[in-house]
C-alpha cells in the first residue's frame, strides 16, 4: 500500500529514553545472547534499530523482556520489539508482539500505538483489488478500535484516514466483480455488487461508476424507473462527471430521462 510510513514521533520518545536515561547509545554490535545488563541489552537494540537492523533490533527488544522480564523496559521493549517487525516487514510477527503486548498492557500508555500498530501491519498487505481482501477488512477492524478505544490520539486521526483508503479499496473490489458479471449479462448478480458499493461505500470514488452501472443494468433488465432514479441521484450528486453523461445519454435514447422515483431504494439514501 506505498511507502511504509514510519512513526518517527512516538520512537522518539523511545530513542531519547534509551539513549539518555541508559546513558548512550553506542556503535558496535555485540552478540544479542549472552546475559548482560538490561541497560546494555536495550542499548544493543537501539543500535540495531537506528543503524536499519531490524531484525536484529526485534530479536534484541525480545531478548531484554526474556533475560528481565520484571524491569520497567521490558515493557517497553516488547512494543519496540513489534515496532522494528514492522519495519523489517515482518508484518505476522509485528501483529503477533503487539498483539501480546496489548493483552498484557491495555492500561499502558503505548497501548494505542500498538492497536494502531497491528492496523498498519495489516494496512500495508493490502493486495490489489483482483485479490482476496481479507487484510483490507482486517485493518478496518484495528483502525477502528484505534478510534473507539482511543479518539482523542493522533493515531485515531491517522486510523480515519486510512479507513477512508481501505473502504476505497473493498469498493473497487465490489465493482470489479460487478463489472464481471454485467459483462457475463449477469445483469441481477451485477447490480447486487452495484448497490453495495452505493450503500456501504458512498464517500468512496467508485459511486458514480456504480450509480451509472446501476443504470445500466437496469435498463438492460427493462427496470426503466430504476434506471431512471439511479441516473438522477447520479446527476444530483456528480453532474458534472462523465459517468453522469453517459448516463443521460442512455436513457435519452429510450426517450427516457432522469428521475427519481419514491418507489425505488435509492429514494432512502439520497
Amino acid at each position: 500500500m506505498g511507502k511504509k510510513i514510519r512513526d518517527w514521533g512516538s520512537l522518539s520518545v523511545a530513542v531519547i529514553l534509551g539513549c539518555v536515561v541508559l546513558a548512550g547509545c553506542g556503535s558496535t554490535r555485540p552478540e544479542i545472547y549472552i546475559e548482560r545488563p538490561v541497560e546494555d541489552i536495550y542499548n544493543i537494540a537501539m543500535d540495531y534499530l537506528l543503524d536499519g537492523a531490524y531484525e536484529d533490533a526485534a530479536k534484541a527488544f525480545e531478548e531484554v523482556e526474556r533475560q528481565h522480564p520484571y524491569s520497567v523496559w521490558s515493557t517497553k521493549a516488547q512494543v519496540m520489539a513489534a515496532y522494528a517487525f514492522y519495519m523489517d516487514n515482518d508484518y505476522d510477527s509485528a501483529i503477533i508482539a503487539a498483539e501480546r503486548f496489548i493483552s498484557l498492557h491495555p492500561g499502558n500508555e503505548e497501548a494505542s500505538y500498538a492497536l494502531y500498530l497491528v492496523g498498519l501491519s495489516y494496512y500495508e498487505q493490502i493486495s490489489d483489488v483482483g485479490r482476496d481482501q481479507g487484510m483490507t477488512e482486517l485493518a478496518l477492524s484495528s483502525f477502528e478500535a484505534v478510534i473507539r478505544r482511543f479518539p482523542e490520539t493522533s493515531y485515531a486521526k491517522d486510523s480515519r484516514l486510512k479507513m477512508g483508503l481501505a473502504r476505497d479499496h473493498l469498493a473497487g473490489k465490489e465493482m470489479e466483480i460487478g463489472r464481471t458479471y454485467q459483462s457475463l449479462d449477469l445483469y441481477v448478480a451485477a447490480i447486487n455488487r452495484f448497490r453495495q458499493v452505493v450503500e456501504k461505500y458512498q464517500t468512496t470514488s467508485h459511486v458514480p461508476e456504480a450509480l451509472h452501472r446501476l443504470a445500466e443494468s437496469y435498463l438492460a433488465l427493462g427496470l426503466t424507473g430504476e434506471a431512471e432514479s439511479a441516473a438522477a441521484v447520479l446527476g444530483h450528486n456528480f453532474g458534472g462527471s462523465t459517468w453522469y453523461q453517459s448516463s443521460y445519454q442512455l436513457l435519452r435514447k429510450s426517450s427516457l430521462e432522469p428521475r427519481l422515483s419514491n418507489q425505488s431504494w435509492l429514494s432512502r439514501l439520497f
